[in-house]
């Protein structure tokens, strides 16, 4: 029975760290996988100062930060495979860092450069996977769903609670995913403000109270009302998001009880029904908000083993370089809204 060994890596928006996880798939039924291992690299301050803002940076400040990114990326790895003396990695498959997503009028970018990564490890990469999404009309986003499809087919909801909040929904065979609202990404900006890195189990949030003028104008945000397909970038947060709570002189953990509670009265209006919720991404260790989804809108939450729950996203991206070297579907339609299901990513090595 053929195996093979990829390292999926996934950088999140809200800048936590790199994510490597070392999987096995069964070539024959990709469903039968392993998590091998798995790390958190927290980013150094060099790495971190540069994604950060990096949507402001000129385009030739952008393509030295693909490279520096790129190398940080590669030699990421190397260090990893070094670390636990693996051997026979056969792919890696990354997803970058998003600088800006703006499907609508057709602008996408990640950065961490495929070519470097191939050329500092030796290993065959895939990178740059929403760009040909976008080429065919679609949103480029989210890429998650077909590995909830596929790793995950006994869950009808799959909810990531990430930098921005997710959530895909199988309907018989078919799948439909969109992004639902922003989270960390603005969770962890306000958490900063008072000496935070982000809010450890919703402790500050759980603390405040909701201001209901400033709950009610977030939801009557006109995302909230569009129909899928849709996809979030940080732009939204900039442009929409923070202007809106900035009006308001309240106190950072009132900002996070709102911005909680309008993450999950989002969340709700997506998900009418008793099946189970598979959670994963750092959210998930936001006891206030997965608190509130069960307790005020009943919603039937079931929490993974620790890898999942950390890991989803770069388990995903594994499954998907591996799809994109046998030339099989990775990128579909019914999530996108491109004109067909392809085959997305860009190869090297």
């Amino acid at each position: 029975m053929g195996k093979i060994k990829v390292i999926g890596v996934m950088s999140g928006t809200s800048l936590d760290g790199l994510d490597l996880c070392h999987v096995v798939f069964n070539l024959e039924n990709l469903s039968d996988f392993k998590i091998a291992n798995s790390t958190t690299i927290i980013y150094p301050k060099n790495i971190s100062e540069k994604l950060y803002n990096i949507v402001d940076k000129n385009i030739t400040e952008i393509n030295k930060i693909d490279i520096d990114y790129g190398t940080f990326i590669g030699e990421s790895i190397n260090n990893f495979i070094s670390d636990l003396n693996l051997n026979d990695i056969d792919l890696i498959s990354s997803h970058g860092h998003t600088v800006f997503h703006q499907p609508d009028i057709g602008k996408t970018l990640q950065i961490g450069n495929g070519k470097i990564i191939n050329k500092i490890t030796g290993i065959k990469t895939v990178n740059n996977f929403r760009a040909q999404d976008l080429s065919l009309n679609g949103q480029g986003a989210p890429l998650v769903p077909i590995g909830d499809k596929i790793l995950f087919s006994n869950f009808k909801y799959c909810l990531n609670l990430g930098g921005f909040i997710n959530l895909s929904i199988k309907l018989g065979n078919d799948i439909i995913a969109y992004d639902i609202c922003p989270f960390n990404t603005v969770l962890n900006f306000y958490s900063r403000k008072i000496g935070y890195e982000y809010d450890e189990d919703g402790l500050i949030s759980s603390r405040g109270k909701v201001n209901s003028n400033l709950f009610n104008e977030l939801n009557s945000i006109s995302f909230y009302s569009k129909t899928n397909p849709k996809s979030l970038g940080i732009e939204f947060v900039i442009n929409q998001i923070f202007p809106l709570i900035n009006n308001y002189k309240i106190c950072e953990e009132d900002i996070l009880a709102t911005f909680v509670n309008h993450a999950a009265l989002q969340i709700s209006k997506n998900i009418n029904d008793s099946e189970k919720v598979l959670l994963s991404g750092g959210g998930t260790y936001n006891k206030n908000l997965v608190a509130i989804l069960q307790k005020k809108y009943s919603i039937n939450t079931h929490i993974p083993e620790k890898q999942i729950i950390d890991f989803k996203e770069a388990l995903i991206f594994a499954l998907l370089g591996v799809l994109r070297v046998q030339n099989k579907v990775n990128c579909l339609k019914s999530v996108t809204g491109a004109i067909k299901d392809h085959s997305s990513g860009e190869i090297y090595g």
